[in-house]
């Protein structure tokens, strides 16, 4: 099989497994959301609004959640596929359109927040055909000490309970098991699809380039992407995984890389196809996560295992209750701070520009006050400016440091024993390199705000 071939087979593993977790923690995701009028997946009035008032947090958090549209101004939006399942149903399937921004509930199912919820009661006459939407109740119910957000739409005079939204996660993540499946295309499936087909279709630019040019000087596209990959072998999967088993996982550790890159690159689009905040998304992180640790763990030889499990040359005693414990939480702890560095990094940057945008609505009081929305727009447009450099360079950075970290999990588990003094010392300099880089944009988000 050929490198290409098994770039784009690596690359559809780890975008499938994405898709899954992200489709199944995404719909929760905006639980905590309360949104604002006038928002593009939201209902078009909530029972308990109080008036118009600006409010940045609401809008913020709203911003940086899944949705079932992509929102262009005002009313206009682009709606994405619907599909919804209920065993007492069957398919609903259809476009977001069809809940008319929430206004519409279509077989019991209602757009609330941008997510898709369904009525829980199985015997309510509402549950078929199309049902105008008065408005979304929401208030907060403590149980035991613990504090819920609850849903009712209101519909014909009526309030009906909304059932949580659908997770596949069986209560592990906090949703359970609810009377629908959805298996809706949402903004951020959408911009994995997108950045599925941008690589598919620039690789293979690349790879019949070097066909036709074989033997001689790169051109076009090949000349643009061939410093990419010469930098990832040359700086990361050779120095961190050893000479003798990078051309395994250069695919791989170039699939991850780009994907994360373009991921990132998308989200820093403000309009349509972009504006989706892909890994700035703990599922999509924790999914490639995942991937990453099991390409390591599978791939692990005779000598890491040992290393890991059962530390030769040391008291079993120690083994025992000190060095295997601390070696099998190490396990769960590097795809987890894998997972949370990227998704932290990329959430700040977009609640940073978001924040900066809010002023010229906080400086205004809404639009009652000119000069202060104009001294906020000052403000908000040259430091959001400022920002989306940061954010530019971020998205290089955090895609550099999550392929680097991938790769040195992956070089510990296949070193050979007496490479390992080696090795390690070329992998602790590059992350330390890597790391270095993290913290001095992490320095600049934060003196930023």
């Amino acid at each position: 099989m050929t490198a290409s071939a098994r770039l784009l087979l690596l690359f559809l593993f780890c975008f499938g497994f994405g898709l899954v977790s992200a489709q199944a923690v995404n719909d929760h995701g905006t639980a905590g959301d309360h949104g604002t009028a006038g928002d593009e997946t939201d209902v078009h009035q909530s029972c308990d609004a109080h008036g118009d008032d600006y409010d940045p947090a609401g809008v913020i958090l709203h911003h940086i959640a899944d949705a079932n549209e992509f929102h262009v101004f005002g009313d206009v939006s682009i709606p994405l596929p619907v599909f919804l399942y209920a065993p007492d149903h069957g398919w609903t399937v259809g476009l977001s359109s069809m809940f008319h921004h929430g206004e519409t509930a279509i077989d019991g199912y209602v757009m609330n927040h941008g997510r898709v919820n369904r009525i829980a009661d199985q015997d309510a006459a509402v549950l078929n055909g199309e049902h105008h939407v008065e408005c979304i109740v929401h208030r907060q119910e403590t149980v035991d000490g613990k504090t819920s957000d609850i849903y009712a739409a209101k519909i014909d005079g009526q309030e009906y309970l909304l059932d949580a939204p659908s997770v596949g996660d069986g209560g592990l993540l906090g949703g359970g098991i609810t009377s629908f499946y959805d298996f809706s295309i949402t903004k951020n499936v959408f911009t994995m699809l997108l950045a599925a087909l941008l690589l598919i279709w620039l690789w293979g630019a690349v790879a019949r380039r070097y066909k036709k040019n074989e033997g001689k000087a790169p051109t076009g596209i090949q000349s643009l992407m061939e410093p990419f990959f010469v930098f990832l072998r040359e700086e990361i999967t050779i120095p961190m995984i050893g000479e003798k088993h990078y051309e395994r996982f250069q695919p791989f550790i170039m699939t991850v890389f780009f994907f994360v890159l373009f991921c990132n690159l998308l989200g820093l689009v403000p309009i349509f196809p972009g504006s989706s905040n892909v890994t700035g998304n703990i599922a999509v992180t924790m999914a490639l996560a995942v991937i990453a640790a099991f390409v390591a763990y599978f791939h692990g030889n005779k000598h890491f295992w040992a290393h890991t499990l059962w530390m030769p040359g040391v008291p079993a005693a120690i083994k025992i209750f000190i060095l295997t414990p601390v070696e099998i939480l190490g396990l769960v702890i590097k795809p987890f701070s894998l997972m949370v560095r990227l998704f932290a990094n990329i959430t700040a940057g977009h609640i940073i520009i978001l924040s900066l945008i809010s002023l010229i609505f906080i400086f205004g009081s809404n639009g009652e006050n000119v000069i202060g929305a104009g001294a906020g727009a000052v403000v908000g447009v040259a430091f959001t400016l400022f920002m989306n450099c940061i954010e530019l360079l971020v998205a290089f950075v955090q895609a550099f440091i999550f392929a680097i970290l991938s790769a040195s999990y992956i070089g510990a588990a296949v070193e050979d024993a007496h490479h390992h003094d080696e090795l390690g010392h070329h992998g602790e300099e590059k992350i330390a390199e890597g790391g270095a880089m993290g913290g001095a944009v992490t320095g600049m988000h934060t003196s930023a705000t």
